[in-house]
């Protein structure tokens, strides 16, 4: 049975549901598992809890459309986010910075490296209108494609990392470009960087509209994914643009910490940020998100 995980709203508050088609199904209810109401400790128990799904009748449930749905995960383990992982938006970023094409650091020999978004302030869900930050003026889109950790790991090996992997959903990471650097700091300085202001601002993690399970995923590297502002087409890449995969990245990151059930790992952004083409987002504006057997989901900024 093909179902989706997700977070909705309802009478007894937030609640983990299964998609079934166009009905939503609370999961807690329909195993007869008090402990599975949040989708975090589903994803405690993720082995067990597919077992159960895969029994639960395809009949019954509230309809999606009269459904409101939250982040799929709202109070999230750690936020890891790669960088400069595709080769696409590396390109763009170099002809705008007057650096030649083709180079990334996978060539040069180096390992994927990573930044830390904050959790419950940064993570919001479909529909949410996020409020721009008053300190920037320059906050730029970027549509991820995020893998759900299912598994608790450490120093996994790429040929075994995406068995942690409960599933996949979509994120935007928002980020405030004119807060990256700290005004009066010297740009030779290690404390330039200001990324809690860039990347940390509440509701700057815009998540949805659900998790598919990576068993439904025949190959996350293949995944059309898009990003529109208003009307205007702004990304259109594929996943298979990635430099590092998804295998390589949880690697590199199992050596460094321990991953549990319920951390995200956001895996970068592909070519057609604001930046590049100096265009940032207003008040008012929508944006939809949508990534290839996934979904899509929108919200606003105000």
């Amino acid at each position: 049975m093909s179902y989706k995980l997700l977070t909705y709203a309802s009478e007894r508050g937030s609640r983990a549901g299964l998609l079934i088609g166009q009905h939503v199904i609370d999961a807690s209810d329909a195993t007869g598992n008090r402990e599975w109401s949040t989708v975090l400790s589903i994803l405690e128990c993720w082995e067990e809890a597919q077992d159960a799904f895969s029994k639960v009748p395809e009949r019954g449930g509230i309809p999606l459309s009269q459904t409101t749905l939250l982040a799929p995960v709202p109070n999230p383990g750690d936020i890891y986010c790669a960088g400069a992982n595709y080769q696409d938006h590396v390109d763009e970023m170099a002809r705008k910075s007057g650096r030649p094409e083709g180079s990334n650091m996978k060539k040069q020999g180096e390992r994927p490296w990573f930044f830390i978004k904050s959790g419950r302030s940064s993570v919001v869900g479909p529909g949410a209108a996020v409020k721009l930050p008053s300190y920037s003026n320059a906050v730029d889109w970027e549509i991820e494609l995020v893998a759900v950790i299912g598994q608790k790991v450490r120093n996994v090996l790429a040929k075994d990392a995406l068995n942690c992997i409960a599933g996949y959903t979509i994120a935007n990471d928002l980020s405030a470009r004119d807060a990256m650097k700290r005004a009066n700091v010297e740009g030779t300085s290690p404390f330039q960087y200001d990324w809690l202001s860039q990347k940390c601002f509440d509701g700057s993690c815009p998540i949805g509209p659900w998790i598919v399970p990576a068993a439904d995923i025949d190959d996350p590297h293949d995944l059309a994914i898009k990003l529109w502002v208003g009307e205007e087409l702004m990304q259109d890449s594929n996943t298979g643009e990635m430099i590092f995969n998804i295998a390589e990245q949880i690697e590199m990151l199992s050596s460094r910490v321990t991953l549990y059930p319920g951390d995200l790992v956001l895996t970068v952004t592909p070519a057609g940020v604001g930046a590049a083409r100096k265009r940032f987002l207003k008040p008012g504006e929508e944006l939809r998100l949508f990534i290839e057997k996934l979904g899509e989901f929108r919200h606003s900024v105000v």
